[in-house]
């Protein structure tokens, strides 16, 4: 039996919340986001529903453009705001259950932002994203980019990721 290999993109944005007000006027920076699954201390915190890891939601939309089956949005809210899912995991897991006999062999995935620094997490956010593709360290790339000032997020705004998979799937007979 043959293969034949399809590739969709997928990307998510989030804003960052800068800092909350005090009883006394004062403010405070809200830290920490998780990326890949990964708990990101240093970070601003991500206005979102959800835990709103935006690497998990780039790839949930990744395999959304192969099946045709968007969960981000109103499958999403649903298990969100009327179920309490936060964890994006839980949206990817779903949206790779539309797969079918569908395999995903591969991810590239990018991230724009000026803060967090990532270099001192790659290594784990690919090793978590692996577990949750089920595919190899090695079939996980990612890269990140300050964007050098020139958008929202290259400002330290907010961060956008945009990942690219590859699923193999059964040949269909002619």
């Amino acid at each position: 039996m043959g293969y034949e290999y399809i590739n969709a993109i997928g990307q998510d944005s989030h804003r960052f919340i800068h800092s909350s007000k005090r009883e006394d006027g004062s403010t405070d920076i809200i830290r920490g986001q998780k990326l890949g699954g990964v708990w990101i201390p240093d970070s601003p915190r991500i206005d979102a529903n959800s835990d709103g890891d935006v690497i998990l939601h780039a790839l949930t939309n990744a395999v959304s453009g192969i099946t045709g089956v968007n969960i981000l949005g109103k499958r999403a809210d649903q298990m969100c705001l009327s179920e309490g899912t936060k964890d994006s995991a839980e949206y990817l897991k779903a949206a790779i259950t539309n797969l079918g006999e569908r395999q995903i062999i591969h991810a590239s995935i990018s991230v724009e932002c000026k803060t967090p620094r990532l270099e001192s997490h790659i290594d784990d956010i690919r090793l978590g994203v692996s577990k949750l593709l089920c595919v190899p360290v090695t079939s996980v790339g990612l890269t990140a980019t300050s964007g050098e000032e020139l958008t929202a997020f290259g400002r330290g705004e907010g961060i956008m990721v945009t990942c690219s998979i590859t699923v193999r799937q059964a040949q269909r007979e002619s």
